[in-house]
């Protein structure tokens, strides 16, 4: 998978000046809250965790499934991203099968090294199924890692980046937000695990 052989830090590097500018929004008016889901149910919600983890590996920081970003995938496939939703229902449902039928295990059961082993395949278009055979699976993967990426870099209103995690670790200002930030109080920048944004 290409963005595995990178660190977290040198990733942030390449999408500082693109993706990530483009994609946080200070706009954030509400609490970030983890949501029943609304379109995907909770065998494609654990599945889904699983791969965003992938796409976004806990390090430093936490990774994509802390930072809720399959809440935040779900809730834009129940108002932005209508027009995906098949695409997500029958491609998770046609990957979880190739994985059963190549390690006759579930994706969420197998280790970390396989499931990116799975997921570089799939990034190449190498997965069996006959799902596959009229489907891209390189496509497919590419829509679940850009959706990833806005759900980890956007605004936590959207459903995503829990406790402005990314935010954190890009070094970034508190986003602003009119009759707050008017002192000078850096300590929301560090990462606490025990805090009561760990989800623990």
């Amino acid at each position: 998978m290409i963005i595995q052989a990178l660190t977290r830090r040198e990733f942030v590097k390449l999408v500082t000046g693109g993706t990530a500018a483009v994609l946080i929004s200070f706009n954030t008016g509400c609490k970030n809250k983890i949501s029943n889901w609304r379109y995907l149910n909770e065998q494609e919600i654990g599945l889904l965790d699983s791969i965003v983890e992938q796409i976004i590996p806990t390090d430093d920081f936490p990774g994509g499934k802390w930072a809720n970003v399959s809440n935040f995938i779900d809730k834009q496939l129940n108002s932005y991203y209508r027009q995906y939703q098949l695409a997500y229902r029958e491609g998770l449902a046609a990957f979880e099968n190739a994985v059963i039928q190549m390690k006759s295990k579930k994706f969420e059961e197998l280790p970390f090294d396989q499931q990116t082993d799975i997921l570089e395949r799939m990034e190449a278009g190498e997965l069996s199924g006959d799902y596959w055979k009229d489907h891209n699976p390189a496509i497919f993967f590419n829509m679940v890692r850009q959706h990833s990426l806005q759900g980890f870099y956007g605004s936590p209103l959207h459903g995503g980046n829990r406790g402005y995690v990314s935010y954190k670790m890009l070094g970034l200002d508190y986003p602003n937000v009119i009759g707050q930030n008017r002192y000078k109080d850096s300590s929301w920048r560090t990462y606490k695990p025990n805090s009561p944004d760990d989800g623990k």
